[in-house]
Parts: C-alpha cells; structure tokens; sequence
C-alpha cells in the first residue's frame, strides 16, 4: 500500500528546515516573554497534562455552533454572537498554545508553525465575518465565517499530529510502571554513584537516574525526561532536585514531582536499600495485581493448564 498524500506532506514539513530562522526568533521571543509562575499554569502543570487542548474547546464549538445556526435563516445575529466569543477565547488559548511550542523539538516545531498559521488565518477570517455581520452583509459574513471553520479544521489536523503522530504534550515516562519488573533490582555498588552525581543505569531497558547525598541518601527515578524524554543523567542536581539539560523541567529527587514545567507529568520513583554494599532498586507504588506482567503470566498459566486437560482427554 502506498503512503497517504497527506502523511508524506507532514513528513516532509517535519524535516523542511527552510522556516527555523523563524521558529528560532518567535521561540525566543515566547521564552523572554515575562510570565513568571504563569508559564507553569499556561504549560497545564496544575492539570497534569497540557491545558491548550482544553483552552481550544471554547473556540472551535463556539464557531461550528455559529456555522450550524448559519445554516438556517434568520440567525445571523446569535451566529455573530458566538463567533465574537470565540475570537475572545482564542487569544489565550494561543498564548498557551505558544508557550508549548516554543519547547518542542524542531520537527515539532515546523509542524506546529504551519499549526500556528493556519489558526491565526482562521482568526483573521471570523475577525472579517464579525465585521461584515456588524455592517449588515449577512452574506459575506456567513462566507468568511465558513472559511474560517475551514481553516480551523486543518489547524486541528495538524494539532492532531502534533499530538499523536510526534507526542508533542504527551507523558514519555507513562510507560515505566509497564515494563519494570517486580521486585528488587540490583544497579552496583555504593562506591558507582559519586555523592551528588547524577548516574545513568538501565534495568529491563529502562533508564534509572541514581543520585547519592552526601548524606548518604540515594534517589532513583526514571531517566527519561516525561516532558521530551530528555536524558536526566545529563543534567544538574541542586536543591534535592534534577534540571533536565534539554528545556528546563525540575524534578525533585525524593519522590519525582515536577516541580517546574514545561513537563506536566512527574518522573516514575523508585525505592532504594543497600544490601551488602550493593544499591538496589524497586518500582514505588508498583501493585502486584495491575502489573502487567501478571496478567501475561496468567494467560500462560491458563493456557498451560488448558494444554494439560487437552493431554489428559487424548490419553
């Protein structure tokens, strides 16, 4: 089967490098942008996942309301009404959609400026159908308010694909709790993890950042960055936290809440004990009943004792 037309366009807009001067002026522009603790609350880290997706529900079901009621006569003024709402909830929407995208990777980055155009044309389209409706062309406003739902439903598109073609927004540590295994895990000797160094160990292919204290004290949490799955191991520890080196989030050390955006999903934790000398590790929190493994498990018993019924009939 061949590709979609449209799937080879996107990927061939994710490796277009031709706009990066421009993303990289707007990026900065957004990051210098003096928001304080608002940043965090734009990133949706009070929520726990991105609040952009919520913030865009106000604007587009006020527009395709406003189209559902122009499909009728004689509502050209409600119509108008919502169309007004959603041009006032889009500009924080975008503020929040803006400051995501100004910490995204750079194919992400391409497609969500292409996103980001393609909003701010649907903007200018019911900005001119609220204007016409004003001056009475009734018309001309139902036009452009039509091309603007247009405009929108590619925006949405290309958001989509953000979303979960590249997983712009999405929990790149979820995964953890699934593929550790039960059980204690040995990662080396105390004397591996200078104090107050961040290492790098693997356990089921999983990465595990390990901090020691001074105090003696060893942390462990998952190494991937939940935000862009950035590598922890390689950034900076202070304060009883870990900064990841690739956009900034601050994860604390002692249980792996997110204490700064821009990721909106703490880190995995681990808990730790020394035997013999020797530092070991164990998934916090894991329940025995919902770990996968289990559930694999079992098929296996059952499918064994299935297999042991069947012998038994034969014989």
């Amino acid at each position: 089967m061949r590709q979609s037309r449209v799937l080879w366009l996107l990927d061939r807009l994710e490796r277009e490098p031709r706009a990066d001067p421009v993303i990289d002026a707007l990026r900065e522009g957004v990051r210098s942008l003096p928001l304080g603790r608002g940043r965090d609350v734009l990133h949706g880290r009070w929520l726990g996942h991105p609040v952009h997706p919520l913030m865009v529900q106000v604007p587009i079901g006020s527009w395709l309301s406003a189209a559902v009621l122009d499909l009728r006569p004689g509502r050209s003024r409600e119509a108008g009404l919502l169309v007004g709402v959603g041009l006032a909830a889009a500009a924080p929407a975008a503020l929040a959609g803006a400051v995501d995208w100004a910490e995204l990777h750079r194919q992400q980055q391409r497609v969500g400026l292409v996103h980001a155009l393609t909003n701010t044309a649907a903007v200018g389209l019911y900005a001119a159908s609220l204007a016409c409706r004003v001056k009475g062309r009734e018309a001309a406003g139902r036009a452009c308010g039509f091309l603007g739902l247009t405009a929108v439903g590619l925006g949405g598109m290309l958001g989509g694909h953000l979303a979960y073609r590249q997983a712009s927004g999405a929990n790149h540590a979820e995964e953890v709790p699934h593929v550790f295994t039960e059980g204690w895990h040995r990662i080396g000797t105390v004397d591996e993890f200078p104090a107050g160094q961040p290492v790098r160990r693997s356990v089921d292919d999983v990465p595990v950042l390990v901090v020691r204290e001074l105090g003696g004290t060893i942390h462990a949490l998952a190494e991937r960055c939940s935000h862009l799955a950035g590598p922890l191991s390689e950034g900076t520890v202070a304060d009883g936290c870990v900064r990841c080196p690739w956009h900034g989030s601050v994860f604390r050390l002692s249980d792996g809440w997110n204490v700064r955006g821009p990721a909106t999903a703490p880190q995995p934790a681990f808990d730790t004990r020394i035997v013999d000398g020797r530092v070991e590790v164990r998934l916090r929190g894991q329940d025995r009943g919902d770990h996968p493994g289990n559930g694999r498990r079992a098929d296996r018993q059952r499918s064994a004792a299935e297999t042991g019924t069947a012998h038994g009939h034969s014989s």
